[in-house]
């Protein structure tokens, strides 16, 4: 490979690969030696010219992994031809529906051995996502009528954590049916803030999302490496 790469396609190269190798063995199980082999010949001092440490190359792929979903939560936050309510329905049902679900929730990582990757996620959801997406979408629902909620911006972060996390079947592995009751006990929690956004169509997504997850390849002995 090349050596006179622009730094920018180096980059996009070492985020390609680590978020395969990070997704396929975990994040704990991947070194940066295991990184370097399979960069086509780029060096480790490549790498560090870049990236202070493997924690470093990890928040720019978490950043990576939420940049999609961040815009698609822009997009409709600043649509000015519907209410919050539907605003707050759009974002859940294009969420899923996105194709690019399919090919995280195949490959996803076991959050267990992914503690790094799971707290950069939590992070994202709690100071960015809830407070800049979801929050000014409550407050215009507030003041249209169509969201009923005394504190909107702990609501937009439980609407984040349980939808996220606590529903999430990469988080707690949970079975077809665990899902499917999560997600019926999260539609009538919505109902109570006079949210009725969740419907036949999503719960459909959500099994097919967790069948996915649950078909996914698993390495049943991942080794001990050191960096």
């Amino acid at each position: 490979m090349s050596r006179n790469r622009h730094p920018e396609e180096t980059v996009t190269l070492i985020l390609d690969v680590a978020y395969r190798l990070f997704m396929e063995k975990g994040y704990e199980h991947t070194s940066i030696q295991d990184i370097i082999g399979h960069l086509g010949g780029l060096s480790k001092g490549a790498i560090y010219h870049h990236f202070k440490s493997k924690e470093d190359i990890l928040i720019a792929v978490a950043d990576r992994m939420t940049a999609d979903s961040n815009q698609l939560l822009a997009a409709i936050r600043d649509r000015r031809d519907l209410n919050g309510r539907e605003k707050l329905k759009m974002i859940f049902r294009e969420s899923i529906r996105r194709p690019v679900q399919d090919e995280i929730f195949s490959v996803a990582p076991d959050f267990h051995n992914n503690a790094k990757l799971l707290f950069s996620l939590l992070h994202d959801t709690i100071e960015n996502a809830a407070p800049n997406y979801i929050l000014p979408i409550i407050e215009q629902g507030i003041a249209d009528g169509s969201v009923r909620a005394e504190h909107p911006r702990q609501l937009a972060e439980l609407i984040l954590l349980a939808a996220n996390l606590w529903m999430n079947p990469m988080i707690f592995d949970s079975s077809q049916e665990e899902s499917c009751r999560k997600f019926m006990v999260f539609s009538q929690m919505m109902k109570g803030f006079g949210l009725d956004i969740i419907d036949e169509e999503m719960l459909e997504r959500l099994q097919e999302l967790t069948a996915i997850y649950a078909a996914r390849p698993i390495d049943p002995q991942p080794r001990n490496i050191t960096e």
